[in-house]
């Protein structure tokens, strides 16, 4: 699940010439690697720039998003000024030369927001530590595998690994979080899923995690898809894994929204042994977006009316998304909100955003298929019909799924429809990520070195062990 900030400060840059020499355009050599960081979220930016004959190219590189060679359009350096324009994300680039720093001063522009970024040529490889990633070769089996949802007409890929020693194992099927996601569940830089399955696997659990449809090696689309649909995905690992002669047991490991489609799927197959829910919504999923986004804008520092005034946007957009069905009435009405508010707002704040049209573009994919089942989408009548062992945990700094209510919510879910066997861990300190965090910031995420708390992991492999005694 992701938060979204919309204000930023836009810095206007000038230069005033007091008999200072500047170098021109036509004598710098911007050929290499230029190094920046946006600093709100914590990301390193970095551009490979190459001069051929018909001008400039070049490539970008998200080194904490694990993002390396996305290509980028028209690359323009003249009168000290650089202009990068990258389609695929629909961003772009603008910079001025400050040859005294050999520093690009500029700012990052995407969906309508500026960020400043700053950029220094560099000839260092930038290093991401993530010291709990497992080298090769591991002291384990490991297989390719790809399974099939007959019904979506989507074949899924992904690696099954399982101990050397015996023939007959536990296995989980990993079940990622909101958002397409490959077999490790990457995300800012962190490969929470590959650490997760090397650790299980390292104690005796087979492991089955898979990239989601359209990602990766698996088929499909992605954007069409829904949590249902990405639940019918996770069925079909379920039914692959029964296939195996090697598989004696299977539960199912659910992050996030992978939490939610744990118990759709052990609903639906009737063949699950036991859930693992970390960090899973146990709330109506569009009074979870309301906290979130709350909980994320304080943390962030912005004010608290604005912030209450925003929320109380969100909240009558989601019901506009909740009682319709008609894509057009939809937006129509949302508009008119997005108009009403941005009436609001300071000229100040209109220019931060960049104009209503952007603000309107922001709001645009709550008409997507993912987002209208999503917001309307209650977890707690299928966790009421679990009646396998089940292990929820949760972090006390995650803001994305705060642990009070939604801990809460399962326990009371669970408790409703009759679960004896279940056990609810608070893990303190711990972010949404499950690592260990200061503030739990998503800001934070991809600056924090490790992927996942060695205490979680070592409760996960425990519990699953001690389960099957």
């Amino acid at each position: 699940m992701k938060a979204r900030k919309y204000l930023f400060t836009i810095t206007i840059l000038s230069f005033i010439l007091n008999g200072i020499m500047f170098a021109q355009s036509d004598t710098i050599n911007i050929e290499g690697s230029w190094l920046g960081t946006l600093e709100f979220v914590g990301l390193r930016i970095v551009f490979h720039i190459k001069k051929t004959s018909d001008g400039y190219t070049a490539t970008l590189d998200s080194p904490d998003q694990g993002a390396k060679d996305i290509p980028t359009g028209k690359v323009t350096f003249a009168e000290n000024k650089l202009d990068i324009d990258v389609p695929v994300v629909h961003g772009s680039y603008s910079g001025v030369y400050e040859a005294d720093k050999i520093t690009f001063i500029g700012k990052w522009s995407q969906g309508g927001k500026s960020i400043p970024l700053d950029i220094k040529k560099t000839d260092q490889a930038v290093q991401v530590d993530r010291p709990q990633e497992p080298k090769k070769p591991y002291p384990y089996n490991e297989e390719d595998v790809t399974f099939k949802n007959e019904n979506a007409g989507v074949e899924l890929s992904g690696t099954f690994t399982y101990p050397k020693e015996g023939n007959k194992f536990i296995a989980v099927l990993l079940i990622p979080g909101s958002g397409p996601h490959n077999r490790d569940e990457e995300v800012m830089g962190h490969k929470p899923f590959l650490v997760l399955s090397d650790f299980l696997t390292r104690h005796g659990i087979a492991v089955l995690r898979y990239d989601d449809r359209g990602v990766g090696k698996s088929t499909g689309n992605y954007s069409s898809a829904n949590t249902k649909d990405l639940a019918s995905d996770a069925l079909a690992g379920v039914n692959y894994l029964k296939t195996r002669k090697d598989v004696k047991e299977i539960g199912l490991i659910g992050h996030s929204e992978g939490g939610i489609i744990a118990p759709m799927v052990a609903d639906e197959s009737k063949k699950v042994s036991f859930v693992v829910l970390m960090a899973a919504p146990g709330i109506p999923c569009d009074q979870l977006l309301l906290k979130q986004a709350y909980l994320i804008g304080k943390g962030s520092g912005e004010n608290e009316t604005a912030l209450r005034k925003t929320i109380k946007l969100n909240e009558m957009v989601y019901n506009i998304v909740k009682t319709e069905s008609d894509s057009a009435k939809d937006w129509s009405e949302i508009t008119k909100l997005a108009n009403e508010f941005y009436a609001t707002l300071t000229d100040e704040n209109k220019q931060e955003i960049g104009g209503v049209q952007n603000f309107e573009d922001q709001l645009k994919p709550v008409l997507t298929p993912w987002f209208r089942y999503f917001i309307r989408y209650n977890p707690v009548p299928a966790l009421e019909k679990l009646k396998c062992p089940v292990l929820a945990l949760n972090g006390t700094k995650d803001m994305q799924v705060p642990p009070e209510e939604n801990l809460s919510g399962i326990k009371q879910a669970l408790t409703k429809g009759g679960n004896k066997h279940f056990e609810i861990v608070k893990l303190d300190g711990l972010n949404h990520l499950f690592q260990t965090a200061v503030t739990g910031l998503p800001t934070e995420y991809s600056k924090i070195s490790e992927t996942i708390s060695p205490k979680a992991l070592e409760i996960i492999s425990d519990w699953i062990l001690k389960k099957n005694k």
